[in-house]
């Protein structure tokens, strides 16, 4: 197995660590020391972005050890870096460090004014470079992708992008492929659904989050439709989540319990029922019926 593809499986185990927001110090150590290990190169570096992995992870940590190995281990790839990019890291260092101490001088109206300015700002992310393919189905998915990011007349330049809809696309394709490692069913699919979502025209803010690196080009490759969807769209499906919720909390709470029926689907006693008037009233009434054990529900006559 390549140094790369160990690196990008250390990666996915420390993202679930922190998407679970686990505290397994113990394991979270051992991935580190591992990385350690393995003979690092600036191009596995900037194809896995397993930096920005151990940063996030190192922030969201309370481990003393682990978040020294984590500093450790970036300090050490940083010496990767060619020169210039060594010099705007300083530069970067240097203008935190005098932000900071601004900041500690200002007023609380000056902190309030400076918070206001920063949540207007978009927060950009550089754009990995995705790896050449001569695949015809992997290069239709680009152009795809391309097209949708494009728009249609009428959608409107993106100020400030962080590349060209050709790149961008390139990226997102290249990030998916590599998850996956196949072009089969669940790659399409995962295409079709951003290719879908970027042309959705009552969700244009996505596009143009997309563009201007508001959303890198990993992170859509890998979000659920809930998460790409519009913010009309996110509060329907709270609302329904919700209502579906009620319906159940009140079925249970307002039901006969009886070990009389029986589930056709677990085969257990433990069943609700409810009786609603659905008909005329000379018709007998309508049973409802919820299995308690696995949440089965039938209409009984």
């Amino acid at each position: 197995m390549s140094c790369e593809e160990d690196v990008i499986k250390i990666r996915k185990k420390l993202e679930k660590l922190i998407e679970d927001n686990a505290s397994e110090h113990g394991s979270a150590y051992d991935l580190l020391k591992t990385l350690k290990k393995l003979p690092m190169t600036l191009e596995v570096l900037q194809k896995t972005r397993v930096g920005m992995t151990v940063n996030n992870f190192r922030k969201t940590c309370s481990d003393e050890n682990v978040i020294s190995l984590a500093k450790s281990l970036i300090k050490n790839w940083k010496k990767l870096l060619p020169e210039q990019n060594k010099n705007k890291e300083k530069d970067k260092e240097t203008k935190e460090k005098e932000s900071t101490s601004d900041t500690n001088e200002d007023s609380r109206d000056g902190d309030q004014n400076q918070q206001d300015v920063e949540e207007e700002t978009p927060t950009t992310t550089s754009l990995p470079r995705a790896n050449d393919t001569g695949d015809e189905i992997r290069l239709k998915c680009r152009e795809m992708l391309t097209n949708a990011l494009k728009g249609a007349e009428g959608d409107g330049a993106v100020e400030n992008p962080v590349g060209t809809p050709e790149d961008i696309a390139a990226a997102i394709e290249d990030t998916i492929y590599t998850e996956l490692m196949n072009t089969g069913m669940k790659y399409k699919s995962r295409v079709r659904s951003r290719v879908s979502n970027l042309r959705d025209k009552k969700n244009p803010e996505l596009r143009k989050h997309v563009l201007s690196g508001r959303i890198a080009a990993e992170k859509l490759a890998v979000m659920t439709s809930e998460e790409m969807a519009n913010e009309e769209m996110q509060k329907l499906r709270a609302k329904y989540t919700k209502e579906s919720i009620d319906d159940h909390q009140m079925s249970v709470s307002g039901g006969t319990t009886t070990d009389l029926l029986k589930c056709g689907k677990c085969g257990k006693r433990n069943c609700t029922y409810n009786q609603v008037q659905t008909r005329s009233a000379d018709e007998p009434m309508t049973t409802f019926v919820l299995c308690n054990n696995c949440g089965n529900r039938w209409k009984f006559c």
